[in-house]
């Protein structure tokens, strides 16, 4: 068989026979599906003695994963899937019709395919490199064999997690990589503010130990007399809301550049430049580039090749880990640990997470297809042009590159800014998991707002609208 026929007919999920579900069935499976992806992340693998991926949380919530678990891959293996393809899509090595249905299936059997290889090669570099491993106290044919079997689990997982993004994108809302990442860092959010658990797991409240969640460390705080833990609490619940606030702002602000149908007068559409151009994919990049980072040194320390520094326990202490570790400003300076190496530390961070983003953002924008040149192109084949211009290709290219440059570089810069200034400041979540699952939650609400209003129940309806009928 040859390999385009098998990338057309590898297995999928089938899609709706009808042409629009309602609000209520989709909103069905996307419960499901989550409910699922708990399910999956709370069974852990067979023969799993050293997690040394455990302490990388942050990590785990940009991949929608459960590091020690058999989703233990995440969205690591079809983010990285459909990265590569379009990179290779925009850059020209690789051409793919997508104006036919065959070559539309042609693309997405071979990110599929490409998505499978992810699984299997990211699921052999955690094992055979140590990062998920069995127990060293095995014989060395039964620790192989060992090796293997949890390879089996992680690709089984990786398989699952990539048919249920499919049932999400077909049956639900958004996409699950989305809805995966969202619910990591939501869960991660609404742990750290209002569970009433301890670290050890056990029910805080009557106890010596304090609670996780730091509303209950506020209030218990604030009973105690306690100002010091109260300061603390209170800086990372109002540094979360006070990101997230300034992220939705930033997410809603565009510019709409007005065009107009050639060969029909009187008609016309608005074409919208988000201030975040390349939403959250440059940060997105440099934090995974980070975590990865540090993931090598642990590993490499451990081997006993500490080239990029050494830890602390679980916390950067020597080395170029150390200086892209970000400080907690605000509690460092609440409990009096505050030294001017906080300072340095903190402006290399920042200035590490705001370039690399202006840099990341200029790379994909040039390679994702989304630079003046091919967004005048798609505008000219959908017979758009701007009114008061000639009908040219080299002047509405020269016009938008007025527009999307700029909003490149600040947009870039600005997505680098929050997140660094959420982790800085000592947030519930990282910055970068609260931007994304902000944006994420953006997309869905104007999806739900331009295709679904009118399915949903009244009340969710008034809701939605932002004021009664």
């Amino acid at each position: 068989m040859p390999i385009k026929d098998l990338l057309l007919n590898l297995p999928e999920v089938k899609s709706p026979a009808q042409k629009k579900l309602s609000f209520k069935e989709r909103l069905t499976w996307v419960l499901v599906i989550l409910f699922a992806f708990f399910i999956l992340g709370i069974i852990p693998l067979y023969g799993l003695s050293d997690n040394a991926l455990s302490q990388f949380t942050f990590l785990s919530i940009i991949l929608g994963a459960k590091f020690g678990s058999i989703i233990s891959l995440g969205i690591g293996p079809l983010v990285t899937a459909s990265i590569v393809l379009q990179l290779l899509n925009g850059s020209g090595l690789i051409k793919f019709d997508l104006t036919t249905q065959e070559g539309k299936r042609f693309f997405q059997g071979t990110q599929k395919a490409l998505a499978i290889f992810f699984i299997i090669f990211e699921a052999m570099i955690y094992v055979f490199m140590g990062g998920l491993a069995p127990s060293s106290a095995l014989p060395p044919a039964a620790y192989r064999t060992m090796q293997l079997f949890l390879v089996f689990q992680l690709f089984l997982g990786g398989i699952l997690i990539m048919f249920m993004d499919e049932v999400i994108s077909k049956w639900g809302f958004s996409s699950g990589i989305s809805l995966f990442i969202a619910a990591g860092v939501s869960e991660e959010i609404m742990i750290k503010a209002f569970s009433p658990l301890s670290q050890a797991g056990s029910w805080a409240f009557g106890s010596a130990q304090a609670p996780i969640g730091k509303v209950w460390v506020l209030f218990q705080s604030l009973i105690g007399r306690n100002p010091e833990g109260a300061a603390i609490a209170l800086a990372a619940i109002l540094a979360t809301v006070i990101v997230f606030a300034f992220s939705v702002y930033a997410q809603s602000m565009k510019v709409e550049i007005p065009l107009s149908f050639g060969r029909i007068r009187g008609h016309g559409i608005r074409w919208p430049l988000k201030f975040m151009y390349t939403s959250n994919i440059p940060v997105i990049l440099v934090a995974a580039l980070i975590a990865n980072l540090q993931l090598w040194a642990k590993l490499l320390e451990k081997w006993g090749h500490p080239i990029l520094g050494t830890f602390s326990g679980n916390v950067p202490a020597t080395g170029l880990v150390a200086w892209l570790f970000n400080p907690n400003l605000i509690e460092n300076i609440i409990t009096g640990s505050f030294a001017l190496s906080d300072i340095s530390h903190a402006l290399v961070y920042m200035l590490v997470m705001v370039v690399g983003s202006i840099v990341f953002s200029y790379f994909w924008v040039q390679t994702a297809g989304m630079d003046a040149r091919s967004q005048a192109k798609q505008m000219m084949a959908s017979g758009l042009q701007i009114p008061g211009f000639r009908n040219d290709q080299r002047v509405l290219e020269h016009i938008l590159s007025r527009y999307i440059t700029p909003l490149t570089i600040m947009g870039g810069a600005t997505i680098g800014f929050l997140a660094a200034s959420a982790d800085l400041l000592g947030s519930l979540s990282r910055g970068t998991g609260i931007l994304l699952a902000v944006m994420i939650l953006y997309h869905l609400y104007e999806e739900l707002a331009r295709h679904h209003m009118m399915d949903m129940h009244p009340l969710l309806r008034k809701v939605m609208m932002g004021k009664g009928e």
